[in-house]
């Protein structure tokens, strides 16, 4: 079991990593999550870009630790989508 704890605290600090990036996305103002994927990459001058299978377990994972709070809204494509807003915790940890 020892040879999986430096793949388990990689997979915690990317994680951790991401879920900052998350935070401090949405500091901007609330978002879908296409919309944060596409801010992290446009900052960080697309040397970073978030699949979908990182990105959604992250924001539920998020939204779990109440640090988030969504709702569905219709997007500017004229489609249903949920936006991810921080909630005061989450703003405190965006700080």
């Amino acid at each position: 079991m020892a040879d999986k704890e430096p793949y388990r605290n990689r997979i915690e600090l990317l994680q951790g990593t991401l879920d900052m990036l998350i935070l401090r996305t949405l500091q901007w103002g609330p978002r879908h999550g296409h919309g944060i994927g596409q801010a992290i990459r446009a900052n960080s001058g697309a040397l970073l870009q978030v699949e979908t299978g990182s990105l959604y377990p992250a924001l539920h994972r998020l939204e779990k630790q109440r640090w988030l709070s969504s709702q569905w809204k219709i997007s500017e494509n004229n489609q249903k989508a949920k936006y991810y807003r921080l909630t005061t915790a989450g703003k405190r940890l965006a700080a």
